[in-house]
């Protein structure tokens, strides 16, 4: 469950920018979470409830921003969404090999008191 090690780093690196913008406690934590990242956002959230125990970041709201897979097809010029490897063009049916957005796994913003 590698959900509790990216937890751990991303309350680690809100409790750091709180403490430097002189906040008291963290309220909300919302992160962008994409299809392909490989995080299950429910694991996520259980592991977000485990590592903020005891920080400043206790009793905090997680969001989960659901970023979709997008792909690349270079024979029609087209993206197109799938959350899946190599999928099929919808428009022209060739397999997609370049995957675009969907990778994404950061902090979107922190809310804090």
């Amino acid at each position: 469950m590698h959900e509790v090690s990216i937890m751990t780093e991303a309350v680690r690196l809100a409790v750091e920018t709180a403490r430097a913008q002189g906040a008291k406690r963290i309220c909300q934590l919302r992160l962008r979470v994409g299809a392909m990242s490989g995080a299950v956002p429910d694991a996520l959230q259980f592991a977000f409830e485990a590592v903020t125990e005891g920080t400043m970041a206790q009793g905090a709201t997680l969001a989960i921003e659901a970023v979709p897979a997008t792909w690349w097809c270079a024979p029609c010029a087209a993206t197109f969404e799938k959350d899946r490897t190599l999928p099929e063009c919808p428009r022209c049916g060739a397999w997609s090999h370049e995957l675009r957005g969907g990778r994404e796994l950061n902090i979107a913003s922190i809310e804090i008191e």
